[in-house]
């Protein structure tokens, strides 16, 4: 494996983030960008030992979910 993918979403209401591998059971959490990138490290340090071989990149793929009021918009 060369590159394992973490989807990264901040939470609108509490205030952090977090982050989830792609096809790994890998989680973790984090109040800001800079210490949710050293928890994945971390994360990804632990999931992966001798046996399994550690991806060579990680990368971290930020999803923002955006909502809009359609004020002045005529209803249907």
């Amino acid at each position: 494996m060369t590159e394992i993918i973490f989807e990264v979403t901040e939470d609108e209401v509490d205030g952090g983030y977090s982050a989830s591998a792609l096809g790994h059971g890998i989680h973790t959490q984090g109040d800001s960008l800079k210490e949710i990138r050293s928890n994945v490290k971390e994360a990804v340090d632990c999931y992966f030992d001798d046996a399994i071989p550690r991806p060579k990149l990680i990368r971290l793929h930020s999803v923002r979910d955006e909502v809009l009021v359609a004020w002045g918009f005529p209803q249907r």
